[in-house]
């Protein structure tokens, strides 16, 4: 992938009405002044396997290293990062082709249908080509400015979504995140094909709620079952895979808005993947 992401640079068309890869891609043409580097899609095969809470716990590790992270939270029925990672303000108005994005404590900046919703109880009732065009703007019309690494939060699956970030945007790798029940790993191996199939490269696995540590022995504790882990790295040729405990403080703080200050020693590994691709 190329190091900035605006495909307009470089651009002989006179308008973009009649430049050949805005016509091709409707998401080609981005903010003039954004560049993002990096783009990290974070994925699961299946609901509730903490997905949200890895994204929101990668991006701020990723900001306290010193790099401008970005959030782009496309789980438009179950939109959650704005209260995990604790927003600073609201939207700001911008004009009438550019959006201002939200940002947190830390300054990471993030877009999520729940920043537009009257009331975050509101229920999401659209169809797949509405949550696509909402997507494309916020990719698209968004003042991003400069982003060193993008973290995508995708909806649980592989439908429609997942193909249109997959399909038009420069995802240069992915994320899977998945529990220790068999079951769910099947269901994660979806996901790992799926990219597979659209030539994005899976660039780390995430076993959440792999065990709990006893607070008198210190034991690990594996309430799922055994580990799988290192099997499904293995076979699909992840290199960088990471377990993580089942922490009571974690739910805490993203109930809070919290996790942004949160360090979990687990991830380590997957940030030095990251930077290692900047």
């Amino acid at each position: 992938m190329a190091e900035e992401q605006n495909t307009c640079d470089g651009c002989e068309a006179e308008s973009c009405e009649d430049c050949p890869s805005a016509l091709e891609n409707p998401f080609a043409k981005m903010q003039d002044d954004t560049h993002i580097r990096k783009v990290i899609g974070v994925v699961s095969g299946k609901g509730g396997v903490g997905k949200s809470m890895v994204t929101s716990l990668l991006a701020s590790k990723m900001n306290r290293e010193g790099y401008k992270v970005g959030v782009l939270d496309t789980d438009a029925t179950g939109p959650s990062i704005p209260r995990m990672i604790g927003v600073a303000e609201n939207l700001k108005p911008g004009s009438e082709e550019t959006i201002i994005p939200a940002h947190n404590d830390a300054g990471v900046k993030i877009m999520s249908v729940d920043l537009i919703l009257p009331d975050a109880t509101e229920p999401v009732i659209w169809r797949g080509p509405v949550i696509s065009g909402v997507i494309r703007q916020f990719w698209c019309d968004t003042h991003w400015g400069d982003i060193d690494i993008m973290f995508i939060d995708m909806p649980p699956g592989t439908s429609d979504v997942a193909l249109t970030v997959f399909q038009n945007l420069p995802v240069d790798g992915i994320v899977v995140v998945a529990s220790p029940q068999d079951l769910v790993e099947t269901i994660a191996t979806k996901a790992i094909k799926m990219a597979d199939e659209m030539d994005i490269p899976v660039v780390g696995l995430v076993e959440n709620m792999s065990y709990i540590t006893c607070p008198d022995c210190g034991a690990e504790i594996k309430v799922f079952g055994e580990s799988k882990l290192e099997q499904i790295a293995e076979t699909y040729g992840i290199g960088t895979f990471v377990r993580m405990p089942i922490d009571p403080k974690l739910s805490v703080a993203a109930d809070n808005s919290g996790l942004g200050q949160v360090e979990v020693e687990a991830i380590a590994p997957l940030i030095d993947t990251f930077e290692g691709m900047l």
